[in-house]
């Protein structure tokens, strides 16, 4: 967890992201996240002044939207290993929505915006140990651009699911990472 919060800021985050998927942004109150997590909506306000800042901890703080750092031993493996926990997250019955829901709110509030920002950064910079494990065993070429990869890759994937409302086929995750990693290679 980033931020400290109350004790039960995994309650307020849960309750937080399932209001929004199921109410949009617009539905979305502190009223409605006190009721549903049991938490006072004083201590709410306490720790996020605003809707858009519990939202923006929730994104960055909750369990729901998390992934693992795959170690593997090589690079194919670990980026389908991340490549699939993001299709995961976008075809998942609780995560997909959320998502969606999130990204959709965010086009239209800049400081939530920049949360997103800060979500997306956070997670190129865990996932950093991949590219830096693959280079020292000469996996890929040194000055390898990791966000470039993760882009192309995970690009990808919202795009397919996102934007053209599909769910890749079997082996579509080897694919695009062969493909990509293909151009990445000493």
């Amino acid at each position: 967890m980033r931020s400290p919060g109350p004790r039960k800021a995994q309650s307020v985050f849960d309750a937080t992201l399932g209001l929004l998927t199921e109410l949009g942004y617009d539905g979305l109150t502190i009223e409605g996240v006190a009721a549903r997590s049991g938490v006072h909506k004083t201590t709410i306000y306490r720790w996020w002044p605003s809707k858009d800042a519990l939202l923006g901890a929730a994104l960055l703080d909750a369990n729901l939207l998390e992934l693992s750092v795959p170690d593997t031993g090589g690079i194919d493996d670990d980026l389908r290993s991340l490549v699939e926990q993001v299709l995961r997250l976008l075809t998942g019955k609780a995560t997909g929505a959320t998502v969606t829901a999130i990204l959709g709110a965010a086009t239209h509030r800049p400081a939530l915006a920049s949360l997103v920002t800060e979500f997306f950064a956070g997670r190129l910079a865990r996932e950093r140990i991949v590219f830096e494990r693959a280079i020292a065993r000469g996996e890929l070429r040194e000055g390898t651009d990791p966000g470039m990869i993760m882009d192309l890759l995970a690009g990808a994937i919202w795009l397919r699911v996102l934007a053209r409302g599909e769910t890749p086929r079997a082996g579509y995750v080897r694919s695009i990472v062969s493909l990509v990693l293909d151009g990445a290679r000493p």
